[in-house]
């Protein structure tokens, strides 16, 4: 038997991939992220003997559910929200199934943060602008190291998003505002791929108050950076004198 850690994507149940899927339709036992993954995840889990909520157990009770598929050689799809790598919380769960010597697999899955930009339309690399993605999220009950304080990684002026931050949205950009200047472009994307999926578009000086008229206090991310400004150069790639190993420069430049 085996457990496998699927990620079922930010909300769209279309939006896992077909070896997730299909792991969730020969599974013997769900446990699911009941606050976070869309419930139209589980009617793929036509196998499934059993279907646990975690919002609901705790580690231990977990664990006992990991005993239970081992002792009647059930495998087990462990459904996290997003991709299970980015605050997905599994590490401490494999050190578990470790101790029960139950091999697992990690099925990546489509993040939040993917969603979000997908939602946008935006490309969050832009040549001459921006070739940094910075994930974070600013202190709450799980703390930030030092190094990772918001005031460091704004001095980077990166890309940045912000998970599990929107409740702290005042004092995030009064933070950014010192680096990044108060005119830098700001989105909130509120449930990307849901059906009840919102878009504000501001700048540090003026999205508070954006978002606090949408009465958005959670399941948000927040994306800070030029690159919403969408003003780049062209990148290279389909230049008509770039050339790579596919195609060849029709100007005979050549390319370091």
């Amino acid at each position: 038997m085996k457990v496998f850690f699927v990620g079922a994507g930010p909300g769209d149940p279309k939006l896992i991939t077909l070896k997730g899927k299909e792991i969730i339709e020969e599974a013997d036992i769900i446990i699911y992220a009941g606050s976070l993954v869309n419930k139209k995840i589980l009617d793929y889990a036509r196998s499934a003997k059993e279907q646990h909520d975690s919002a609901k157990m705790n580690l231990d009770e977990m664990v006992t559910v990991f005993k239970k598929a081992k002792d009647n050689n059930w495998n087990l799809a462990r459904i996290h929200s997003g991709d299970p790598s980015i605050y997905g919380a599994i590490n401490e769960q494999m050190r578990e199934l470790d101790k029960l010597g139950i091999s697992y697999e990690v099925i990546p899955g489509v993040s939040s943060f993917q969603a979000a930009a997908a939602a946008l339309c935006q490309e969050l690399t832009l040549p001459e602008v921006c070739q940094t993605i910075t994930l974070s999220r600013i202190s709450g009950r799980t703390p930030v190291p030092d190094k990772e304080r918001l005031e460091v990684l704004a001095k980077s002026r990166s890309t940045l998003f912000l998970f599990l931050s929107i409740s702290k949205l005042r004092e995030v950009m009064e933070t950014i505002s010192k680096e990044y200047g108060e005119k830098i472009p700001v989105a909130v994307v509120y449930r990307a791929s849901w059906p009840d999926q919102k878009i504000i578009k501001g700048d540090a000086s003026n999205i508070v108050e954006k978002v606090e008229e949408e009465k958005i206090t959670k399941t948000a991310l927040i994306l800070i950076g030029e690159v919403l400004d969408q003003k780049a150069k062209a990148s290279l790639l389909y230049d008509k004198g770039f050339s790579h190993m596919f195609r060849e420069s029709k100007t005979g430049a050549e390319v370091g």
